[in-house]
């Protein structure tokens, strides 16, 4: 790789996108929006329903978990559970082999679902903790952020190269020394700049009216966002690296990001969801760094703790990398 032949394609890249205003200022007032709103119409906890969690839900046998609008959600980390538990994520947490369950005393939630357990169970030992509730703003927050930097990275590269394409901008850099390779690689480079610096400013302005939770390292969430937003960018790589309509793009590109909008834990968690819902999830880039991301702010995880998301965000970067860079046609005919 000819390495100043790289940096001109990023440098040429990053002063295109930051003279067009109007995208600089909407990458910049699309999540705001979404994270004023959220806290206005989500003001409370966010949940419909009681969420109780069980160690080892599988095994455990009771009529208390037949009662009707309570979710109960399996644990196997009890150190895990009562973090949650402490967090006002869940409004109890029951061990029934021990005979024992947590509630949080300053939760009214845990309260009303303590005295419905009591009915059936008074001979149960009553533990209690204490801690900060999270806001569902705070809880949001990693999914906002992370749904921005997919639209960011998929349409931000998709519809430049389709649009450089049908141009004949590719065209006219085929002629030159330049290879597919520094060229991808250039692109992924420069959005990857661009996704970071938005969301770094966005998380900064925000920062100072909603006093965002956190207790892990803002390092380690940088880390995340970055490997993230790199997988997210060759994707959009991938999808565009031979298409030459504007109009068949943009349906790939909505194919994509669509179901990852649903299915990666962005609005809802995906605790107590099916398994194979589950699995489908774990092929989509923007669950592992919506995931890690929220395990670093409400868990305080390091990048050991979360090292299996930041694996799989790597292997599809790589992989999406490769197959784009392999698969790019520079002037593809209709």
């Amino acid at each position: 790789m000819n390495f100043k032949r790289f940096l001109a394609v990023v440098k040429a890249r990053n002063i295109e996108f930051f003279r067009d205003k109007s995208s600089l200022g909407w990458s910049l007032a699309f999540p705001i929006l979404l994270l004023v709103g959220m806290s206005f119409v989500f003001s409370g906890d966010g949940k419909a329903a009681y969420k109780v969690g069980v160690m080892n839900l599988s095994t455990a046998q009771s009529t208390f978990l037949d009662t009707k609008f309570i979710s109960f959600v399996d644990y196997q980390d009890k150190a895990l559970a009562k973090t949650k538990l402490s967090q006002h994520s869940l409004d109890m947490l029951i061990d029934f082999p021990a005979k024992q369950y947590w509630v949080n005393q300053q939760s009214p939630n845990g309260y009303l679902v303590e005295k419905i357990f009591l009915a059936s169970h008074q001979d149960f030992q009553q533990l209690t903790t204490e801690g900060k509730k999270i806001r569902y703003v705070d809880w949001v927050l990693p999914g906002v952020l992370g749904m921005n930097m997919m639209f960011g990275c998929l349409f931000g590269v998709g519809y430049v190269i389709v649009r450089y394409r049908k141009n004949s901008v590719l065209k006219r850099l085929k002629a030159t020394p330049l290879s597919a390779f520094e060229f991808v690689s250039a692109q992924l480079f420069s959005r990857a700049f661009i996704v970071m610096f938005t969301s770094s400013v966005v998380y900064i302005g925000c920062n100072f009216f909603f006093d965002f939770y956190m207790l892990g390292s803002y390092l380690d969430l940088f880390i995340v966002g970055l490997l993230g937003a790199f997988s997210l960018i060759t994707l959009g790589l991938l999808v565009a690296c031979r298409s030459k309509s504007e109009e068949l793009i943009g349906g790939l590109l909505n194919l994509a990001s669509w179901p990852m909008m649903i299915l990666s834990g962005v609005w809802f968690s995906l605790e107590g969801a099916p398994d194979a819902l589950k699995t489908v999830a774990d092929f989509l880039p923007l669950t592992h760094l919506v995931a890690g991301a929220r395990k670093i702010i409400t868990e305080g995880a390091t990048l050991a703790d979360i090292s299996y998301h930041l694996g799989v965000l790597a292997i599809m970067s790589a992989i999406f990398l490769v197959l784009g860079a392999y698969l790019f046609n520079w002037n593809t005919e209709r």
